[in-house]
């Protein structure tokens, strides 16, 4: 199997709940955002999404892969996310990409922590 990955590229992810209004709550309860970071760049180089259509899917990984978040962080991804994504999910997708970049934070503390 060829290898995708650098092995400075690490994957995180977080959940939020969907509101119980919209289609996709019927099926699933949560929205799931990963985010594949290279932590020696900061770049998101590859995005995954629980939402139902291929088509969100594939529009939200336009958004957000290439994204710098060591020199943009977090806040002008999810004014992108707002500004273009307009689903009924958009609320909880936003939430996931922050939670999920605050565990990238605390784990890049983590490391720091260990090397000390």
């Amino acid at each position: 199997m060829e290898k995708v990955y650098s092995d400075d590229s690490v994957y995180f992810i977080s959940y939020s709940k969907l509101p119980s209004t919209i289609s996709a709550a019927k099926l699933l309860s949560v929205v799931g955002v990963g985010l594949v970071i290279n932590t020696k760049t900061g770049i998101i180089e590859d995005t995954s999404c629980t939402l139902i259509t291929d088509e969100a899917k594939r529009f939200l990984k336009e958004i957000i892969v290439g994204h710098n978040l060591h020199e943009e962080g977090i806040d002008s991804l999810v004014q992108k996310i707002q500004h273009r994504f307009h689903g009924l999910s958009q609320k909880a997708i936003c939430v996931s990409v922050k939670s999920t970049y605050e565990r990238y934070e605390t784990w890049k503390s983590e490391c720091r922590a260990k090397n000390k």
